[in-house]
This record gives C-alpha cells, sequence and structure tokens, in this order.
C-alpha cells in the first residue's frame, strides 16, 4: 500500500487463501537498525468518531498492553531475521460501540529519530499467519513518533488506511493530538529505563472511571487537541496528526486534561520465604507436581505435558501469555491430555489439544511435545497438521527443548495448498515456557495468590533435574568434529557441519536471552546486524565461512536499561570465551576525571576485569587489566593525546568443551561467562553516563 491508500478486511478476507472472515488480526510493526540496537514502543489508541479518546484507558502501551475485553493485546517485541518485530491482536468483534477508530503508532525514547532506523513497516495478518497487506515507510528522518495506520469503521464495515505521519515531538505529540497529555520524555534525563516515552510522573487527580490507588494508569477524561478527519475523506495527515482541514487549535483542548503516567512500572520481587517448619534439611517440601518418581522419557514428556496444560486452563494470565502470539483469542480455555482423533486406519493421539471459547467461536490447538533431548519427529506433525487441516483447527503447537530459528524449521511439513484452511505450525520452548512463568510470578505479578503458587510450583516443577524440561542442553552432532577440524586446520568453508553449529550457537544465543529476561524481569534481546536484502540462510553461511576462517563465533545480546550490549566471542581455536561491553565517553568534563570515575565504579568488579581506551587515532589506545589501573586510573590516558571515544570492559574464562549441558559443557559456560559479566560489570556502571546516544 501507499501512504493515504485504505482497503475494506472483507475485501482481505476474499482474496486470502483461508477465504474466511477478518473480524480478528495481528498488526506487525517491523524494523531494522545498521547498528543492530534500535528499538522502538508501540502503542493503540482507541478513538470515538470526533478522533480522540474517551480517556486514557483508551491508549494501550507497555504499562497498558491489554484490554479487558479482549479487543486489543500488545502481544511483545521478538527479533527477526531482517531486525525486530512487535506484534499487536485486534479482536475487532470485541471493539465497543462508540470506538470508531484504532490508531496504530510507534516512537522512541528520548526522541531519538526513526531515520535511524531501516526497513520501517507495517503488515497485517490473518489469525492463521497470512500476511495480508504491508505498508513500508521510506521517508522517515527525525521524526520521533510515527503513526503507521489505523483501522476504523465505514457504513458497518472495518477498513485499514496506511498513514505513515511522523512526530518530531515523540509520544507526547503524537499522544496530546489524541486527547492524552503526558510529559516530555526528551526532557528528564532521569528515565528509569531506556525506552521509557514519557516523563515519571503521578497523575493530578483521580478519574471518574479509575482510582489512581489501585489502577497505576489512573486514566482520566481527557479531550483532543486535533481530531482526525474520517478516514475515507482522502486528506493525509498534519504534522499534528489530523487532517488539514480539520486541525483543531491547541485552545480547543480540554481546560484541565490529566497526565498520563507511562514511566515503566517499577515491581517488586516476592518477599523473602518464611522460616521453614523443618526440623532439617532432609525433609523434602511436599510438591503439588513431584517429579523425583519419573524413570523414563514417555513418562516425563506426559507428566510435564499434562502439569502444564493444566496450569494453563487455571491460570487465566498465563495460559494467554503462552498462547496469544498464536492466534489465540482472549477468552475461556479448556486444555486436554492425550486425546483420540481419527486418521485414516489408526487414529492418532497428540500429546494435548487447547481450546478458546469466545463469542460462541472455538479456537483449537493440538499440541505435541518433548522432553529432554528428543527431536520431534516429522511424520508426527504432519499427521497432526492434517488433522487440523480436515477438522477446522487453527494451530500444531510443537514444545521441545528445542528453540526455534527463523527460516530453519524444526520438522519440515508439506502444506496442501488446495485447502482454503489454513493451519500455524508454531514451536515454544520450554525455556520459553520458564520465562513466561518467571515474568509473571517474580516481575509483573498475577492477580490471584492461588495463581501464582501455582506458576511457582509449576516452575519447580520445570527447573528439576528429572523433568526433561531444561530448554536447549546440546550443540548437536556437528560440534565435535567442527572442533576438531579448527584445531587440526582441515574445516574449510562450505561445510555443512559448520552452519548446523552456527545454528546452535544462535539458538543458544537466544535462550540465554530469555533466561536473562525471566531473571531480570526486563527485555532481553540478541542483536543481528543484518544486511539489507540478506536472508537467513545467507547470513548464517556467512557466519559459518567466518568461522571455518577465524576459529570464532559471535553473538551480541541487549539487555533493557544496561548501558551498552555485551559481545560474547567464543574463540574455539584458544577455548576462551570472552565477554565484554563498549560504553562511550562523556561528552563533557576532563579524561582524567573520566578515567578516575570509571575505576571507581568498578570498584567490586572482577580484579581480571581488561579495560581499553578507545581512541579516533591510528594506534590501539592504552589498556590493562583492573587490578593494575585501581593504583593508577591515568594509565588509561593516550600518549599521544589522542581523542578518547570511549571504553572497552572485558572480561575472560576458559570455555567447556564438551557439546552438552554438563559442568564441563560449553553451554553451561557461556551462561556462567554471560552472568559473570553482568554481576560482576554491567550493574557497576552508571547508565546515565554510559547509555549510548
Amino acid at each position: 500500500m501507499v501512504k493515504g491508500a485504505n482497503v475494506g478486511l472483507s475485501a482481505l478476507s476474499e482474496s486470502s487463501e483461508n477465504g474466511g472472515s477478518v473480524d480478528a488480526v495481528t498488526v506487525i510493526l517491523g524494523w531494522s537498525s545498521p547498528s543492530g540496537d534500535g528499538d522502538a514502543d508501540v502503542s493503540v489508541l482507541l478513538l470515538t468518531d470526533e478522533g480522540k479518546v474517551r480517556d486514557n484507558a483508551d491508549f494501550f502501551f507497555y504499562n497498558n498492553p491489554t484490554a479487558a475485553d479482549g479487543s486489543v493485546q500488545l502481544l511483545g517485541q521478538s527479533p527477526t531475521e531482517v531486525g525486530t518485530e512487535d506484534r499487536i491482536q485486534l479482536d475487532l468483534t470485541a471493539v465497543p460501540d462508540g470506538i470508531e477508530r484504532l490508531v496504530i503508532a510507534a516512537s522512541r525514547h528520548q526522541r531519538a529519530p526513526f531515520g535511524q532506523l531501516d526497513n520501517l513497516r507495517l503488515e497485517l495478518a490473518d489469525l492463521g499467519g497470512e500476511r495480508l497487506l504491508g505498508f513500508s515507510i521510506t521517508d522517515a528522518e527525525s521524526e520521533s513518533g510515527f503513526v503507521f495506520g489505523e483501522i476504523y469503521r465505514r457504513n458497518q464495515e472495518w477498513k485499514f488506511r496506511a498513514i505513515g505521519q511522523g512526530y518530531d515531538t515523540g509520544l507526547a505529540g503524537l499522544a496530546t493530538d489524541f486527547g492524552i497529555e503526558i510529559e516530555d520524555d526528551a526532557a528528564t534525563e532521569e528515565a528509569p529505563a531506556p525506552h521509557d516515552l514519557a516523563a515519571d510522573t503521578e497523575a493530578e487527580a483521580a478519574s471518574p472511571r479509575a482510582d489512581p490507588a489501585t489502577d497505576p494508569m489512573a486514566k482520566p477524561p481527557v479531550t483532543d487537541a486535533g481530531a482526525a478527519a474520517a478516514p475515507d475523506s482522502g486528506s493525509v495527515p498534519t504534522e499534528t496528526g489530523a487532517p488539514a482541514a480539520e486541525a483543531a487549535p491547541a485552545a480547543a483542548a480540554a481546560a484541565a486534561p490529566k497526565r498520563l503516567r507511562t514511566a515503566r512500572k517499577k515491581v517488586t520481587l516476592p518477599k523473602a520465604a518464611k522460616p521453614s517448619l523443618a526440623e532439617n534439611d532432609a525433609w523434602n517440601t511436599a510438591r503439588l507436581f513431584p517429579a523425583t518418581a519419573l524413570n523414563r522419557d514417555r513418562e516425563r514428556e506426559v507428566r510435564a505435558t499434562s502439569v502444564l496444560l493444566s496450569v494453563m486452563a487455571q491460570v487465566p494470565e498465563f495460559g494467554r501469555r503462552l498462547t496469544a502470539a498464536f492466534g489465540a483469542p482472549a477468552g475461556r480455555m479448556e486444555t486436554f491430555a492425550e486425546v483420540s482423533l481419527p486418521h485414516g486406519e489408526t487414529p492418532k493421539r497428540p500429546d494435548g489439544v487447547i481450546r478458546v471459547e469466545r463469542a460462541g467461536r472455538l479456537w483449537t490447538a493440538l499440541v505435541e511435545s518433548k522432553t529432554n533431548g528428543n527431536p520431534l519427529k516429522a511424520e508426527q506433525v504432519q499427521d497432526y497438521m492434517d488433522i487440523a487441516a480436515r477438522r477446522g483447527y487453527e494451530a500444531v503447537i510443537t514444545l521441545s527443548n528445542d528453540v526455534a530459528l527463523d527460516g530453519s524449521p524444526l520438522v519440515p511439513v508439506k502444506i496442501d495448498g488446495r485447502r482454503k484452511h489454513k493451519v500455524l505450525l508454531a514451536h515454544l520452548s520450554w525455556a520459553e515456557v520458564a520465562y513466561q512463568a518467571k515474568m509473571l510470578i517474580r516481575h509483573e505479578g498475577v492477580g490471584n495468590p492461588a495463581h501464582a503458587w501455582l506458576l511457582q510450583e509449576l516452575l519447580h516443577y520445570l527447573q528439576h533435574d528429572n523433568s526433561g524440561c531444561h530448554g536447549f542442553q546440546n550443540m548437536g552432532p556437528a560440534w565435535v568434529p567442527v572442533r576438531k577440524g579448527i584445531d587440526d586446520e582441515t574445516l574449510a568453508a562450505g561445510d555443512e557441519r559448520a552452519t548446523q553449529v552456527v545454528e546452535s550457537w544462535e539458538r543458544l544465543i537466544r535462550q540465554v536471552c530469555l533466561q536473562l529476561g525471566g531473571e531480570l524481569g526486563v527485555k532481553v534481546l540478541p542483536v543481528q546486524r543484518t544486511g539489507r536484502g540478506e536472508d537467513a540462510r545467507a547470513r548464517r553461511t556467512a557466519l559459518a565461512d567466518r568461522l571455518c576462517a577465524d576459529g570464532r563465533l559471535n553473538a551480541e545480546i541487549r539487555i533493557e536499561d544496561a548501558p551498552g550490549t555485551i559481545a560474547i566471542a567464543a574463540d574455539l581455536r584458544v577455548g576462551k570465551l570472552r565477554t565484554s561491553t563498549e560504553i562511550p565517553a562523556p561528552e563533557q568534563g576532563y579524561p582524567l576525571s573520566w578515567v578516575k570515575r570509571l575505576v571507581r565504579q568498578l570498584g567490586e568488579a572482577p580484579a581480571d576485569l581488561h579495560i581499553e581506551t578507545l581512541t579516533d587515532g591510528a594506534s590501539a589506545g592504552p589498556r590493562g587489566t583492573l587490578e593494575k589501573l585501581r593504583p593508577e586510573p591515568g594509565d588509561l590516558l593516550p600518549k599521544d593525546s589522542a581523542r578518547i571515544t570511549g571504553f572497552r570492559l572485558s572480561l575472560s574464562k576458559s570455555m567447556g568443551s564438551t557439546r552438552g549441558n554438563a559442568e564441563s559443557g560449553f553451554i553451561r559456560s557461556v551462561d556462567a561467562a554471560v552472568e559473570r559479566f553482568r554481576t560482576g560489570v554491567l550493574v557497576h556502571l552508571d547508565q546515565r553516563t554510559a547509555r549510548r546516544a
């Protein structure tokens, strides 16, 4: 689509392969960054026919991601082969009466320009995953907020319009135009998170629809500073977000708008456990889901699947979290284990079935699970895909310790193109299940204490040594021959085994991100530096050829709130792991003050921390260990007076040699190296001065 164009969703449903209704859709906002660390936050505003929100409750963002009626759900961000995608699920049948437009927007922290990002795009997909339309924004420059598009009613029909309107004033500018007043995020350097979109201001008064004492959103009624014209008018929004013909002056705003608190919610970890009443440590706490008696793989698989499905049905927040990304609606969920379904002469028994009912409609997914290192079987998954297509089910969900990668399916399946009904094939890692449980019970919270206890019991089960649900834990059969080929210099470019190791490395890094995110309660994503137009296979082939040439595996991860990315380098030639980060030099002050302050901040960091001064000179800057620099920080100053651009901090350790997750395994050593660097180095850095511009 082009800017200003519109299309009816009914026309899209008629032309789609599914040929069904598009009453519920998934909106995908995507972007990529040349530096690998660009980011943005999505938001949705529900507007009346006057072009404004009814109150702040109609503004959905990271602190208010889900509508109680299920009409809007922000599903979160995930990395792709070409950058980052953020997904929003919209159930148009649940949109309240009086809401005529759903505006889809995004903004950047501290007014960072969207011009720094590449491949800005919006896509619309049905719940089966079929992409229905796309809209690219190619003219982004200094704007720090963007309205990508909107879905609106016209003559009892839902339509989509491509907008692509930018704001130099970020979230504050676009939100104000739709009736919400927030303080400019660029005015405060003390923002508690790098992606805050507005200052951390308290609501000034209670709303008739929300009590600020119990609702941190405190959503009072506000009015618009400039309503937008009817979608079919053909007009293009002005710089304020409203068509020029109907742009209202600022004086038309409400007399007393209430400011919205958009700083990310602070969360508190659960209180310390009460002292145990056991006489000694030999008394084992009784568990709802015991794992000690499991001896066979089949027992582990059946037990883990049944435990997970039962908790999903009993804890709505958790079940919703795991199924929303697969197109499930918000509704009553029931789960079933070991269901027999007819299939030719021999019935098939998927490990589980998930059903969600909403407004008389059913959404159904078949579940096939594996535990320990057992791989998914392509013929089983194919059978379940065929059954689902024949019976009109929406999805098949595979569940195992493996981690799915874009462009590298875990199991190959054939899709019969003659079938109109399309079935989504999706994958969950046990590590992702544990991550979602941790996020809810340790950081975000659930509404019912019994639900929190159920999630804690599930998490204890998943983490038990005997459960078989420990996530990615094997670098694969190619690991040993590739390491041997590197040692004896016989590994040549083009060797498929090197590509397999690169894929295993990428799976490991994604799991590291899940583990860190669950522990910290923040977004942790791998940084993928992808060239324009480069697909997943080409990127991994290039990395594999580099592995053959220099014997190294490299990756970067970004932790929200951290001062920079963590670079991870595994040198297979010498058996060393190096974790590092680069921080920019302060913009003001004297170099000697900078290095003294840096060494002082790292007072509790490991003595073997290596610090290197980065300069714009031709030669490398001075370097040394923290132990030697503590008495003489001035040794970090360049002798040739070259300008200091930043500092590189790094730690090295020996890496495990085996391909598994044992104490001597490579996977365990990577986990330990990242955790040591985070707790020993990153936590001591001043985020305000170290944060990248």
